[in-house]
């Protein structure tokens, strides 16, 4: 059975587009063009995935993906105008799996749509810890010091990031390369409010895990046990 694609997108032209390559690449797909009617049928259809626009009319695109994040655990990429990073920030902690500016070539969203699936698809029940903190990267269950923390899911791919490499200096360009599988332009300066966000989850007892390597990058430290 071929996945079922949502597509909520305003613009008829563009949705029409991406919803013809999505079904020439072997996809079921649907488009509708406001916030509301889209989580009406979100809720109903329970698709694979979600192309969503970040500003649409009747529920705007950022709290539509709160919404659906709640809701459920299905993959969302948002598809927006706006080359902002602060944007770009707001959109990843709502909830979205992804994030693709306007401009773009319908290829670039099916190769990502791909991507996306094939991670959670081939999702494991995987435990990560280390010291007080721990992360199930399935159930999505983040503790710290046996406290339930909640993480967005861009935080928590992020946190996962720094957990698969203890004590290993990572630059931005590499976070953002292992976090999200590909680059964001002039993302580098939203990948530092990323952590800044992170870091205020996770610290504690006045520990702080994630340090700053100045001219570097971010390094997870881990104390020998």
């Amino acid at each position: 059975m071929s996945a079922h694609v949502l597509i909520i997108e305003d613009d008829l032209r563009i949705a029409d587009w991406v919803r013809i390559y999505f079904e020439r690449a072997g996809y079921t797909a649907e488009v509708v063009h406001d916030g509301q009617t889209g989580l009406n049928l979100a809720r109903r259809l329970a698709p694979d995935l979600i192309i969503l626009d970040l500003t649409l009319p009747r529920l705007d695109g950022v709290e539509l993906c709160r919404i659906l994040r709640q809701e459920s655990d299905v993959p969302i990429i948002m598809l927006t105008a706006r080359e902002a990073p602060a944007q770009r920030i707001i959109g990843l902690d709502s909830g979205a799996d992804d994030y693709i500016v306007k401009p773009f070539d319908p290829r670039e969203v099916i190769a990502r749509s791909e991507a996306v699936l094939r991670r959670v698809q081939g999702k494991v029940q995987q435990q990560l810890t280390s010291g007080a903190i721990s992360l199930n990267e399935t159930t999505g269950a983040v503790t710290v010091n046996h406290v339930r923390v909640d993480l967005s899911q861009s935080q928590m791919a992020l946190l996962a990031t720094f957990m698969r490499h203890p004590n290993q200096v990572l630059t931005r360009d590499q976070l953002i390369s292992l976090t999200f599988q590909h680059e964001f332009e002039g993302f580098d300066r939203a990948i530092d409010s990323q952590v800044a966000r992170l870091r205020k989850r996770i610290s504690h007892g006045g520990n702080q895990p994630i340090e700053t390597v100045y001219g570097a990058g971010y390094r997870f430290v881990v104390e020998d046990e």
